[in-house]
């Protein structure tokens, strides 16, 4: 009796891990196109959502990887089914870095993803799909983060001159 060879199996990327245990892997990203930064802050709606205190905080606090792994979840259950339930309203406007991120990019829901991101409506997301929609949230959150508003000359101590 000839065995055939069983191929490697590789975990379920969006499975719910605890931090410690799976960290965000390091490999390349899936492509994110050239314009849609461009596109994003063309829009006045997309353009006004940054991270407030209690987004960075929580992000201080449990780090980039945790805060991914979080994403990975919301995504999973709320954006890859073909019909989600509450599709249009299921991510909250705050509370949480992922969610600001969503809005910021047009990942919030199954009609801005396909308006903005060209992934169909009523067709699940597949793992390619879900990473792309991670990538994206991941890099916008990168991006916030580095240009953050820096302070004023009154918040940072130095007198106005007046």
């Amino acid at each position: 009796m000839t065995r055939k060879p069983v191929p490697a199996r590789q975990g379920d990327l969006f499975a719910s891990v605890p931090p410690a245990s799976l960290p965000i892997a390091r490999t390349a990203s899936p492509a994110i196109p050239a314009d849609l930064w461009d596109r994003l802050a063309r829009s006045a709606f997309r353009s006004r959502f940054h991270l407030g205190a209690q987004e960075r905080a929580y992000l201080d606090e449990k780090g980039e990887s945790a805060v991914l792994l979080h994403g990975q979840d919301f995504i999973a259950k709320r954006l890859a089914p073909a019909h989600p339930a509450r599709d249009g309203r299921q991510t909250p406007w705050k509370g949480h870095p992922v969610f600001v991120a969503q809005h910021a990019t047009a990942t919030c829901c199954r009609s801005c993803l396909q308006k903005w991101h060209g992934l169909p409506k009523g067709i699940g997301l597949d793992a390619a799909q879900q990473a792309y929609v991670l990538a994206v949230i991941a890099a916008w959150i990168k991006r916030d983060s580095q240009h953050a508003v820096a302070p004023g000359p009154q918040e940072a101590g130095e007198e106005s001159g007046r």
